[in-house]
C-alpha cells in the first residue's frame, strides 16, 4: 500500500509506474500512454474497452487526434465549451497514439481535460496519461484513495491531506461523445448533457 505526495506520484508516473489520483468524476488509474497495458492487467479489463487519454489542457491533446481543418474547428469548439469538465471526446487517433491505448480499434482515441485542480497539477507535470476508473473491471468504482490503495497495492496512490474519508469527484463517469464524421454520437451519458 503506497501512499505518496504529488511530487512522488509525478516522479513515479514519469518512470512508467501505475498511479492513482482524484478527478472531477471518479478517481483514475493512470500511466504513460505507451505503458497502457499495465491498466488492462491491473483492472483485468477486456482489450475491447479502450482507455481515455487525460491531460491538463486541450493543447496537450490535439496532436493525438487527426482530422480535417473543419473537424478540428468543430472539436475545438466543443472542447472550449465543455473542458475542463466531465466530457470525453472520442476522435480519430493520430499515429502518436500507442496501440496499447486501444488494442482492438486503434483508429480512435478518447480524450479529456478534467475539472479538478489536483488532477490538472499532476497532468501538467507528467503530460497526457492513459486513464481509466479505479476498479476491477465490472465492479463498482472505488471512491476514496484508501479503498484504491487496498484494492491495488502495487499502484502509487495520492496521499490525501484532509483524511481518507473524503469522497472524490462527483462519483459519476464522464459523458462520452464519439465523432462520426457527420456529428456526435453519445456513447455514455454522464453528468453533462450534450
Amino acid at each position: 500500500m503506497t501512499k505518496v505526495s504529488i511530487a512522488e506520484l509525478v516522479t513515479g508516473a514519469r518512470a512508467g509506474k501505475l498511479v492513482s489520483f482524484p478527478t472531477d468524476t471518479v478517481p483514475a488509474l493512470a500511466v504513460l500512454p505507451e505503458r497502457a497495458e499495465l491498466i488492462f492487467a491491473a483492472k483485468q479489463r477486456s482489450q475491447d474497452k479502450p482507455l481515455i487519454l487525460m491531460a491538463a489542457s486541450a493543447q496537450d491533446l490535439w496532436s493525438f487526434v487527426q482530422g480535417s481543418e473543419q473537424e478540428y474547428a468543430i472539436w475545438q469548439q466543443i472542447a472550449q465549451k465543455c473542458w475542463p469538465g466531465a466530457v470525453t471526446l472520442v476522435l480519430p487517433a493520430s499515429e502518436k497514439v500507442p496501440t496499447a491505448m486501444n488494442p482492438i480499434n486503434p483508429t480512435t482515441i478518447g480524450i479529456r481535460v478534467p475539472d479538478c485542480a489536483i488532477a490538472q497539477q499532476i497532468l501538467a507535470q507528467t503530460g497526457p496519461l492513459a486513464t481509466s476508473s479505479a476498479n476491477l473491471s465490472g465492479q463498482s468504482t472505488l471512491q476514496t484513495m484508501a479503498e484504491i490503495a487496498i484494492a491495488f497495492p502495487e499502484v502509487l496512490t495520492l496521499k490525501m491531506i484532509e483524511g481518507d474519508q473524503l469522497s472524490l469527484g462527483s462519483g459519476l463517469a464522464s459523458t462520452v461523445a464519439k465523432w462520426s464524421g457527420e456529428g456526435w454520437q453519445i456513447l455514455r451519458q454522464g453528468k453533462i448533457r450534450l
